[in-house]
């Protein structure tokens, strides 16, 4: 059998493999890449021969990458978002005045999107495109030209700035606010916690805000949304307390849909930043959304 130049197994195994490790089930890759579960098992087993070493931990409800899987997927990952940026580079080359901007559901819908009309106004030469994600690992996110994203400030190879800080309290209806007193933290866990599962390990839920206040969550009753903007709306429903990021729910307190609870708040752990590809400069019409969003955030 000829030998591969690079000494690479299959691609398209490579790219199983990656799709796999990315979602951490076999299931999720199949409907990704538009195959079979069978087949992505098969190419999944063939790279593991190949490499004569297992790449995964088979479990009942997904997989979990083993320390040669991590590895590698450290390497295609990488690799394989840097190809697909410079094909999206490529692509886009006639249309210099796109930009692509990358932000969660709960801030593209709370914050920025009734910001961004003053922007279009402003610039209507720039086609602003949109790739709303709540999975921070997500191609169409990590492939935007901006990405405003929560956290500590470094992600890797991406450039960061500041866009603001933020604050965290709990808000509900008002009718709830109405009808309780609320002195002190603890009196909160009389009612549903609306709490958010959130992919991305920086944001904040209700251990952490409550530990702030010796407060723990062993009687909490608990309830579980995977997307933030619909615990907004649960709360606004009087179904229990969500956490409230200032950013995010300022306007809706204004409007009279949430209602703060109490003086009791924390300091947000991270900050907003926006972010961007250090590999891949910015084109003019990025650079003028970042600096608009800058501006707007300091406001």
């Amino acid at each position: 059998m000829a030998r591969r130049y690079y000494q690479l197994p299959s691609l398209t195994s490579l790219n199983t493999f990656d799709a796999c490790a990315r979602h951490g089930s076999f299931t999720a890759a199949a409907v990704e890449l538009g195959v079979t579960l069978g087949a992505v098992s098969r190419q999944v087993k063939a790279l593991e021969h190949e490499l004569d070493c297992p790449l995964f931990l088979r479990h009942h409800r997904g997989v979990e990458l083993t320390a040669e899987g991590i590895d590698l997927f450290q390497v295609t990952s990488s690799s394989f978002q840097q190809i697909g940026r410079l094909c999206q580079e490529f692509r886009n080359r006639a249309q210099s005045t796109d930009v692509t901007i990358a932000a969660t559901t709960a801030f593209a819908s709370l914050w920025l999107m009734p910001r961004l009309g003053d922007f279009w106004q402003q610039y209507r030469d720039i086609n602003l495109n949109h790739a709303i994600s709540d999975n921070p690992v997500d191609a169409g996110f990590l492939n935007a030209d901006i990405r405003i994203r929560y956290g500590a400030g470094k992600w890797r190879s991406e450039q960061s700035i500041r866009l603001f800080n933020d604050r965290i309290y709990p808000v509900c209806g008002r009718a709830i606010a109405a009808q309780h007193e609320f002195r002190q933290p603890e009196d909160l866990l009389r009612f549903p916690l609306l709490q958010l599962d959130s992919v991305d390990p920086a944001w904040t839920g209700w251990d952490a805000w409550l530990s702030e206040w010796g407060c723990d969550l062993e009687h909490a009753n608990l309830r579980r949304f995977n997307n933030y903007v619909v615990a907004l709306q649960a709360a606004e429903e009087n179904q229990g307390i969500v956490l409230g990021w200032h950013s995010q729910v300022e306007a809706l307190i204004r409007r009279g849909k949430l209602v703060r609870l109490g003086e009791f708040e924390i300091d947000a752990p991270g900050s907003f930043y926006l972010t961007w590809d250090e590999h891949r400069p910015l084109s003019d019409s990025a650079r003028r959304l970042r600096d608009w969003l800058l501006e707007v955030g300091n406001r």
